[in-house]
């Protein structure tokens, strides 16, 4: 076994008062009388400002709020109300969703625009009309696009012809740049707020990779673990210091970047979620052997880790709060953890709720 660094991957061991999701119960009415089990869990997906959530169930969905965990409202439309995608657009009352699962609401095939001050659909997109731009890509089964958030940046990202290749459009630039990130297909990528920096994950899962948007230049590699695993969701901290990884491998790991900020036109200066930015990286005990040992001996390594249920497909966000990030799980799990900006190792579990128990009040 070769030395190097321990990665949390390899430790079967649970962590430490690690809470156990609850099996969903009964919905129950004031009475306590048991109506309906719980829905099932189709999609979730962060708002723009991570600072919410959508769930798409069987039955509808339903949107809550992150800090403090509390759901706002839900649309249970009962059977026949399957919503296999559902999107906020910041925190207004519009919402896109797409129906699904085993007895959808809508045709898999239009996106519905819905109103919830009128609690009800005010459009729909069924792809039979002009659309704005079409990109042909290499097969993308996942559905892989990103797009920044920031108002004039307007960058989107996609799969591009060849695999490996993400392909990056400036709409306001009017320029197109394809990056050749990895030699096996792309898996995941995330985008910052502002596009100008581009995260990407292989099929692989052992190496994350951050590119300026601009040129296409590597910036940073880090690395999630040695051996593979799936990528399930890539998350830059609002001014781009820290970058959250969740895999199928059941550890969220959270890397430094040290990408110039003052290139970026970022500002962490002023930033409560992200102090401390000469915090350590953590890096092989062997980087001094660097061009002597394989690449894998000096590879960059998280700085904080949280232990989950391995095999179970979770997305990650920061939080508004100083080095806070949000777990979501899709067995109803919510997170809420800390990780320490200076020290590293394990997070600190803050919050933990399983949103799905329709009889818990929050």
């Amino acid at each position: 076994m070769p030395l190097h660094s321990p990665d949390p991957d390899d430790n079967d061991e649970s962590p430490p008062n690690q809470p156990q999701p609850a099996s969903p119960d009964p919905t129950r009415t004031g009475t306590g009388t048991a109506i309906a089990t719980a829905p099932s869990l189709l999609h979730l997906s962060f708002n723009q400002d991570s600072g919410c959530f959508a769930a798409g169930t069987d039955r509808g969905f339903r949107i809550y709020n992150c800090d403090p965990f509390r759901e706002i409202f839900r649309r249970d439309f009962g059977p026949g109300g399957g919503t296999s995608l559902v999107h906020m657009l910041f925190r207004c009352n519009i919402l896109a969703f797409v129906g699904g699962g085993p007895d959808p609401r809508h045709p898999p095939n239009k996106v519905m625009i819905w109103d919830d001050h009128q609690s009800r659909c005010i459009g729909e997109l069924s792809f039979r009309s002009e659309v704005l731009h079409q990109i042909e890509t290499i097969a993308n089964p996942k559905g892989l696009c990103e797009v920044s958030h920031l108002s004039g940046t307007m960058v989107l990202a996609c799969p591009g012809l060849q695999k490996g290749q993400v392909r990056v459009e400036h709409y306001a630039s009017k320029r197109t740049k394809f990056i050749m990130a990895h030699d096996s297909r792309i898996a995941c990528f995330s985008l910052t707020q502002d596009g100008r920096l581009l995260a990407t994950a292989s099929s692989k899962g052992t190496l994350v990779r951050v590119f300026n948007t601009l040129d296409g230049s590597l910036l940073q590699e880090v690395r999630r673990g040695a051996d593979r695993a799936e990528i399930y969701s890539l998350a830059f901290s609002p001014t781009a210091q820290w970058l959250a990884v969740s895999s199928d491998k059941g550890t969220v790991h959270v890397f430094n970047l040290k990408v110039d900020s003052g290139l970026l036109g970022l500002d962490r200066s002023n930033s409560s979620s992200e102090s401390n930015p000469s915090s350590p990286t953590a890096v092989s005990s062997l980087k001094f052997m660097k061009g002597v040992l394989p690449k894998y001996f000096s590879s960059e390594w998280s700085v904080a880790q949280f232990r989950l249920q391995e095999g179970l497909q979770h997305i990650v966000a920061f939080g508004h709060q100083k080095n806070t990030i949000v777990i979501l799980g899709m067995d109803g799990s919510f997170y809420r953890c800390q990780f320490d900006s200076a020290n590293g190792g394990e997070m600190t579990q803050l919050e933990y709720y399983n949103f799905l128990k329709t009889d818990e009040t929050f």
